[in-house]
């Protein structure tokens, strides 16, 4: 049992959840009433900074890496595992309209809508910020 735990604690410094997020997600999860769900969290081509996030509720896939964050199961494709380790999902209800938002250490640029990115490593190169938010 100390291996699992062990590798729990070092699976969970992947992502992190802000409390808010997490009450979020809960509630999409309870909506959609499919307890085999849990939190997509990946990463694509494109966006103004050449990376975006994207989230979904989804079922487990082969190669994914699932973290449990305050009792929900967050699945991680293995590309997308290297862009966001250390990454923390925040929920943010403001003026300017609600969303899920990354907080990602290993971004270099970013835009003002928080869900396109770039890395040290030229995952994308920068452009203009044209998000529209």
């Amino acid at each position: 049992m100390i291996e699992q735990n062990e590798q729990t604690a070092v699976e969970t410094s992947i992502i992190n959840m802000t409390p808010a997020a997490a009450d979020k997600v809960r509630e999409l999860l309870t909506q959609e009433n499919d307890t085999s769900l849990g939190l997509r969290i990946f990463v694509a081509g494109g966006g103004c900074s050449g990376l975006q996030y994207g989230m979904t509720l989804d079922e487990q896939q082969d190669g994914d890496t699932v973290i449990a964050v305050q009792g929900i199961n967050v699945l991680v494709d293995e590309m997308s595992v290297g862009y966001i380790t250390g990454s923390e999902v925040d929920y943010v209800d403001s003026l300017m309209g609600a969303g899920f938002t990354v907080n990602n250490p290993n971004a270099v640029s970013s835009c003002g809508c928080g869900h396109s990115f770039r890395t040290a490593d030229g995952g994308g190169e920068a452009r203009g910020c044209g998000c529209g938010h």
